[in-house]
């Protein structure tokens, strides 16, 4: 399985400003969960859902890219601590962020502390089986 994407949905129409794609590809056998938009408590839903997917498929690892993301809210913050704990100990979870709008909030509310943080992809990936 190499590249899978899940659909990116435009929740709560036209008028509403929370918009979130959500993809999922896999590098050998770990799970690459990329989000671009916003997460908020309209769109976190489809992140978790998403996750969940990912550690269906018992990866041995995974990483939520949050690079595109415009803004992360708390109900965002809460799917990762949510998907650290399903996970248990054995898959890795990590999260790329960089930036004011990703990093400093997980920084910030101590879920930089439970969940390993990256600036780059490339990172996150090259740390996994560390």
């Amino acid at each position: 399985m190499d590249e899978q994407a899940a659909e990116g949905t435009n929740v709560g129409g036209a008028a509403s400003s929370s918009t979130c794609v959500v993809t999922e590809r896999w590098v050998e056998r770990t799970a690459v969960v990329a989000v671009s938009g916003v997460v908020d408590m309209l769109t976190s839903p489809q992140l978790e859902s998403a996750i969940d997917t990912a550690l269906s498929q018992q990866p041995a690892a995974v990483v939520i890219d949050f690079t595109d993301v415009e803004f992360l809210a708390s109900a965002g913050m809460g799917v990762l601590v949510a998907a650290h704990d399903k996970a248990g100990s054995d898959v890795k979870i990590s999260v790329v962020a960089e930036g004011p709008a990703t990093s400093r909030p997980l920084k910030l509310v101590g879920i930089a502390d439970i969940v390993a943080l990256y600036p780059n992809l490339e990172e996150a990936l090259a740390a996994r089986d560390t």
